[in-house]
């Protein structure tokens, strides 16, 4: 049976202020991307959710950001490729450590937000997040954009990348993800995310905003856990991959 790793961004809350609804979610999902404290998640958030992720079953990923919790870590910052060696190495360790203290370990490393999207097709900054999670070792792999530059970097340093394709985001023409704030960057129809879930995973394929066929490879899927319909958006996702015979593992 074919698979498909269904990922969500989880443990974002901070403090009193809460985001998304992770135990809901995590049971149809099978793999976490963990805040690590830079755009949200503090330490007990981030213990509360690898030992919910554990309950179920869900690998566990460290999801570092750039340091900006007043803009949830989606605003660009300029940053050297040490800071972000530094940045990714620093949260992702976090994450490692209370998932060791549990009796489990790092799976996977996705960025978050701006990191992710500056990251995606500039080589340097790429070059440190892969030698960062290369030296977190153990065969700690590496979440990254389907087609990206991260994913040829990783190749060439030994690093084993998973190709990530979005449940809930549009893609713009050259396969880089459209802007939230852009018409069609947010997908907000389940029908729509189930519609193009299918076609990335059952044809290579996906229909950018503006109409093109875009080429993607579908390792990982991601769906957004702070989205007000993620709960709904995972199980739509879920029946339709069932009815096409499709199961669900992490890589």
């Amino acid at each position: 049976m074919k698979t498909i790793d269904l990922n969500c961004d989880m443990g974002e809350s901070y403090g009193h202020w809460r985001m998304g609804d992770d135990a809901a979610i995590m049971p149809l999902v099978t793999s976490a991307n963990i805040a690590a404290g830079f755009h949200g998640g503090d330490p007990a958030t981030i213990r509360n959710t690898v030992r919910l992720a554990l309950e179920h079953g869900v690998a566990i990923g460290a999801h570092p950001s750039l340091p900006d919790l007043a803009g949830f870590g989606r605003r660009a910052m300029k940053i050297t490729p040490q800071e972000a060696y530094d940045l990714v190495l620093y949260q992702a360790g976090a994450v490692e450590a209370f998932a060791r203290a549990a009796g489990a370990r790092l799976h996977h490393v996705k960025c978050h937000g701006a990191l992710y999207n500056m990251a995606a097709n500039d080589d340097a900054l790429s070059e440190a997040i892969v030698r960062a999670v290369k030296d977190l070792g153990a065969g700690t792999l590496l979440y990254a954009l389907s087609g990206s530059r991260m994913m040829a970097l990783a190749a060439a340093q030994g690093v084993k990348a998973i190709a990530e394709v979005f449940a809930d985001r549009g893609y713009e023409d050259d396969g880089t993800l459209a802007p939230r704030d852009a018409p069609g960057g947010m997908i907000e129809d389940a029908a729509i995310s189930v519609a193009q879930a299918l076609g990335m995973v059952e044809e290579g394929v996906v229909v950018s905003r503006h109409g093109s066929r875009v080429p993607v490879t579908a390792g990982t899927m991601c769906l957004h856990g702070d989205q007000p319909g993620a709960m709904a958006f995972a199980q739509a996702l879920r029946q339709a991959f069932s009815a096409r015979g499709l199961g669900f593992a992490a890589p």
